[in-house]
């Protein structure tokens, strides 16, 4: 063995401690914030807040999230501050929900919530810059699936949790307080990971390109394609409505049915990051060609092929978690990466809610509108994705 090649495989195994960490990370801060989302719409109630409120709060809250991801991506190349960035919205993100046990209005309630949203925004677009530096060791594919299936891993224990502390009669302020340590843990390790990978940018194998001015065409025409693929998925909320108006099945099984979907989740982001990087844009092409089935199969038909669906439901967003995030790493240079998160995760969130309010008005109309909707506007994406495939068949990956 040589010693450039003992130098990469150590730099690899760094690379991949990073993102174990950072997925980590992810792990206890999805446990706090997504435990604490599935009780925020009856804490308000409880506190007093009407519906009217309770859908502004939740509303508003993932407004300003997406949109604050703008400014976010924006200051973090132009300062490099990164980390700094990275940890102060950590801190806002997770702080906010323990503090919410001892809240005694549904004013306090809200003003916490919305902060919470803020935070997540603010160190979004940062932490995705630095996780991309690190996937070009690992492949960017590979990378930001292993981050999405540990951050799943999270998403799926918060709630339990919650449900646990709720079922031995802790109430809604002892499962916020609960929720207590698993940010705690977080903050722990992501300083850890600060204080061990002071520079993740030397991580990247890419050569800073000083030629390249603004981001490429490329770029814009993949950010419509994803808003395509954002604004026809149906948001679970929908498809939980669906299955208890409906009675495809019975109420205690939509929780784990969500289970599943979310296991499908992070098993997906795992293989379809590592395709990825083999294949580029097609593996998002046939992922996208999966999720469009599960409108169907979960508004359309019985209690099995609904399973199905929303398995196939999880699959897409594994894909979108993981491989279509890996794949503005590619689209843009390394001193854009922040503002091209920013610029991305605004437009998905955007599409995603001006989707899900569409879906939501033909699903009264209806069942097969929102189907053929859900359908059309995925579909119209592949076209997009197949032609960046080809185009610039580097895209995404290194």
């Amino acid at each position: 063995m040589t010693p450039g090649t003992v130098v990469a495989d150590i730099s690899r195994r760094h690379a991949v401690r990073f993102i174990v960490l950072l997925g980590v990370v992810s792990l206890f801060a999805d446990m706090t914030y997504e435990g604490a989302r599935s009780i925020t719409g009856p804490y308000l109630a409880l506190l007093g807040a009407s519906a009217t409120v309770v859908g502004f709060v939740a509303g508003f809250g993932e407004f300003v999230g997406y949109a604050l991801r703008l400014l976010s991506g924006y200051v973090s190349d132009r300062t490099g501050r990164y980390w700094a960035i990275t940890i102060f919205g950590y801190c806002l993100n997770l702080l906010a929900v323990p503090l919410l046990a001892l809240t005694g209005s549904w004013e306090a309630a809200a003003v916490l919530i919305i902060v919470e949203r803020m935070g997540r925004a603010v160190r979004t677009p940062a932490r995705d810059a630095m996780l991309s530096h690190a996937g070009s060791h690992t492949g960017l594919g590979w990378g930001f699936g292993l981050h999405e299936a540990l951050d799943q891993i999270g998403a799926v224990l918060g709630p339990l949790i919650i449900a646990a502390v709720i079922a031995f009669e802790g109430g809604y302020r002892g499962g916020f307080a609960v929720l207590a340590v698993p940010a705690v843990l977080a903050l722990v390790i992501l300083f850890a990971a600060r204080i061990n990978y002071p520079r993740p940018r030397d991580f990247d194998l890419m050569p800073p390109d000083f030629t390249r001015r603004g981001l490429p065409r490329a770029f814009w025409v993949y950010l419509g394609a994803v808003a395509l693929i954002a604004a026809g998925y149906a948001d679970f909320p929908l498809v939980a409505y669906h299955f208890g108006k409906t009675g495809v099945m019975p109420a205690a099984w939509i929780p784990a049915v969500y289970a599943v979907a979310m296991a499908a989740d992070a098993i997906a982001a795992l293989l379809l990051g590592r395709w990825f990087d083999r294949v580029g844009l097609y593996a998002m092409a046939v992922a996208t060609i999966g999720s469009a089935l599960a409108a169907p199969l979960a508004f359309l038909g019985g209690p099995g092929l609904a399973v199905i669906g929303m398995a196939l439901w999880g699959i897409g967003m594994g894909a979108q978690e993981s491989i279509m995030r890996a794949a503005i790493a590619g689209f843009a240079p390394a001193d854009r990466r922040g503002t091209a998160y920013g610029i991305f995760n605004a437009v998905y969130g955007v599409a995603w809610f001006a989707g899900s309010v569409t879906l939501g008005a033909l699903y009264d109309r209806s069942i097969m509108a929102l189907v053929v909707a859900s359908v059309l506007l995925q579909a119209a994406a592949l076209p997009v994705l197949v032609w960046l495939s080809r185009a610039a068949p580097g895209a995404g990956t290194k």
